[in-house]
């Protein structure tokens, strides 16, 4: 019969059973969620559950991250899916705790923590006040769940790189660990917002990783702002979508580069609005033959 995973809603109640595990020398995996989860998350589960004894999975809509409340509104919620979808996956511990859990009264404050500007380009540029809370949250349940390991998705380019920021600067215990994106053959790289894409800009999302592909073709040919502008009118030429921006950036700084040339850590992220669907993406063009966050399998 198959184990089944245990739902845990208050800290408390999880640190009381990881107790029992960490006693007899187990180690523990986490992965950070808002839930509605997909194939790519159970990538995560895989990863961790290849490397640790004990796999928790938390299911949180954070609401410190979200700049636009409709947006928070209109995040999916399928709690009792994802609780089947990670027990089909073995994962050993739900973690849903209510906002009440995560901040209680005094804890609802930020995390001082010097990102060298990690946070100013890209998705900070265009969501304030985002990765604030995104740092808040990650740290607290981090708090709460004491992992060894933090498993993370490249989509979130600009959130593992601020993460993996952050474990450094409070010389956290936790380690990062980065797995590849996970695609739908068509390429659409998976995420929980897909599921709100109509089904005529579902089929028109995958234009997004053929315009990176694209793109990386083209990388020593032109200059970095022909490659940004080519990029963004490809983008925008189809109906219903619109480009946020299209960035080449250094992936350690993550600031804007001159030379794709001479960047030894070159990676193109971006972020389209297809209707009212805010998808982003990214692909790393060169990167130097070690990092050290990212795991076994190496990111292609």
């Amino acid at each position: 019969m198959a184990r089944k995973i245990k739902v845990i809603e208050t800290t408390k109640e999880l640190q009381a059973e990881l107790a029992k595990h960490k006693a007899k020398g187990k180690k523990i995996g986490f992965l950070p969620t808002m839930g509605a989860l997909h194939e790519g998350h159970m990538t995560l589960i895989k990863h961790s559950n290849a490397e640790n004894d004990i796999t928790v999975c938390s299911i949180f809509v954070n609401p410190t991250q979200f700049n636009d409340k409709g947006d928070l509104d209109k995040y999916p919620r399928t709690l009792e899916a994802d609780t089947k979808l990670l027990q089909k996956n073995k994962a050993h511990i739900a973690f849903v705790p209510s906002v009440k859990e995560v901040y209680p009264s005094g804890k609802k404050k930020s995390v001082k923590v010097d990102l060298e500007g990690l946070d100013d380009e890209m998705e900070g540029a265009f969501r304030p006040g985002h990765f604030a809370g995104v740092v808040q949250v990650v740290h607290r349940l981090i708090e709460m769940v004491t992992p060894d390991s933090l498993y993370m998705g490249q989509k979130d380019f600009q959130q593992f790189t601020i993460i993996s920021k952050m474990l450094d600067n409070l010389k956290m215990a936790t380690k990062i660990r980065v797995v590849p994106i996970v695609r739908a053959e068509n390429g659409l790289a998976l995420s929980s917002r897909n599921v709100r894409l109509t089904k005529e800009h579902k089929a028109t999302a995958p234009i997004i990783h053929k315009v990176l592909k694209a793109v990386n073709r083209k990388k020593y040919q032109l200059t970095v702002k022909e490659l940004e502008a080519y990029a963004l009118k490809r983008l925008a030429k189809h109906e219903g979508f619109k480009p946020e921006y299209f960035m080449l950036a250094d992936g350690y700084t993550l600031k804007p580069i001159k030379s794709t040339k001479k960047t030894k850590y070159l990676i193109a992220c971006t972020a389209v609005w297809a209707g009212d669907v805010r998808l982003i993406d990214n692909m790393i063009y060169k990167k130097p033959r070690t990092l050290k966050i990212f795991t076994a399998k190496e990111i292609s």
